[in-house]
């Protein structure tokens, strides 16, 4: 007599208690599709989305229930664990009856692993992808059914919105502090697809975290006027330089009188004569310190309904001056306006050699010359431009004609106006050439 190994799953033919069965688990399966999708669907509503539905009534449904989320979301997470609750019992007695299992191995594959799979597909993954795609619409044909799953749910909905405000209550949650670099990284792993935009929103991000100093127009690029200037040597001034709002000094630099405005010369300018007194056209002066915030400027600008403050240091020290221009271009980027030109700083002399003009900033002195900050060690941690580079590296003034060695460019000061370097040439020796050095 010989020992026949009976199959692993034996199939009957299903009854009529067995049809029925599979129709309820499939009827449970819709619906716990249908809750998933609305999770996801209307969670993820913003509000322009939500006004922009034409549908009166919908869109005031739509609001309603998002007015209450926490009501919502347990009538959501209810029903769907009740359907599928109910599609694990309905399917393991359709199951049991349709199969005969002789192996514990195909019992486990059958009601455990592929029931949880169907379940998960879908049930889960399908219905929030195709929710997450398509919310607005699946918002508006489907607001009406989730509003009467709110009704027969609502008592276990409020007394699960109890339970969980009690147990909140009692162990209170605290947040982790979110750092502007972790939204940085976060902004830089979405989806936004314009870099204009990546950077707006990354000046916002930043902008709370900036000083004045910072932004500001360091002392030496500022366009002054003395007090005893004479009006025609004032109108020069202005029409050559082609600012709107110029500091007028007396004595030394330090010493700000007060402001002038290029719109307030117009109405005399041709009538008047040399000696007109133009100094009674001055405004008053803001001040404010190197170490204020720039998101507090721009409330001060606002305020005072100014566009421009005077930068002093500790010891009352002019060090710049910093605009309502140069605080919005943290945020929205360079703005240009009808005085403007594309500033270049450097020219290229040959291959591998530039000209800078030594007040370029470090970045764009990167971007031109194709080298990595990296490179220069610590020396430009605390420094802004080349010419701030080259004192790091130095640790005093430098004169012209001299020469610094430092990672793959050789700096040579061209030009020197009192202690203040002007032009420098850079040679940047190529990586291939440096590697074969190292």
């Amino acid at each position: 007599m010989s020992n026949v190994t009976p199959p692993a799953v034996t199939f009957t033919a299903p009854t009529f208690g067995v049809c029925v069965a599979l129709l309820v688990a499939l009827s449970a399966l819709l619906f716990s599709a249908f809750f998933s999708s609305s999770e996801i669907a209307f969670f993820s509503l913003t509000k322009d989305e939500i006004e922009e539905i034409e549908s009166d009534s919908a869109r005031n449904h739509i609001k309603e229930l998002l007015a209450k989320p926490e009501k919502l979301l347990a009538t959501i997470l209810i029903g769907n664990n009740i359907v599928n609750v109910l599609i694990v019992i309905v399917l393991n007695f359709a199951m049991n009856n349709m199969f005969t299992f002789n192996s514990e191995l195909a019992s486990f594959l059958v009601q455990t692993v592929i029931l949880t799979f169907l379940i998960l597909l879908f049930g889960e993954v399908i219905p929030k992808l195709y929710a997450s795609n398509n919310n607005v619409k699946f918002a508006l044909h489907m607001h009406s059914a989730l509003g009467v799953m709110v009704k027969i749910f609502s008592p276990v909905a409020k007394l699960m919105v109890k339970s969980t405000f009690i147990v909140r209550k009692a162990v209170p949650v605290h947040a982790d502090d979110i750092s502007v670099e972790d939204l940085s990284r976060a902004l830089d792993a979405s989806d936004v697809k314009s870099s204009d935009e990546k950077e707006m929103l990354k000046g916002i991000l930043t902008f709370g975290n900036k000083t004045v100093s910072e932004i500001m127009r360091p002392r030496v690029d500022i366009v002054d006027i003395d007090i005893e200037s004479d009006f025609d040597e004032v109108v020069k001034t202005v029409v050559e330089n082609g600012y709107s709002r110029m500091p007028v000094y007396e004595e030394n630099p330090d010493n700000v009188k007060g402001m002038l405005y290029a719109k307030d010369l117009l109405p005399y300018i041709g009538k008047t004569d040399s000696n007109f007194k133009w100094q009674k056209l001055m405004r008053p002066v803001y001040f404010v310190p190197e170490s204020r915030m720039i998101d507090d400027l721009l409330e001060d600008f606002r305020k005072k309904k100014l566009h421009m403050a005077i930068v002093v240091d500790e010891f009352g020290c002019v060090q710049g001056i910093a605009t309502m221009e140069d605080v919005l271009e943290e945020i929205v980027g360079d703005i240009d306006d009808e005085y403007d030109t594309e500033e270049k700083y450097y020219s290229k002399e040959s291959e591998n050699t530039y000209i800078f003009d030594a007040k370029t900033p470090l970045d764009d002195f990167y971007e031109a010359t194709g080298t990595e900050e990296s490179e220069f060690g610590d020396h430009n941690e605390e420094v802004e431009t080349i010419a701030g580079l080259l004192l790091s590296i130095k640790g005093d003034f430098l004169q012209e004609k001299e020469e610094i060695d430092c990672g793959r460019c050789k700096f040579t000061v061209l030009k020197v106006k009192k202690y203040r370097i002007a032009k420098v040439r850079v040679y940047v020796t190529p990586v291939e050439e440096s590697n074969a050095e190292e």
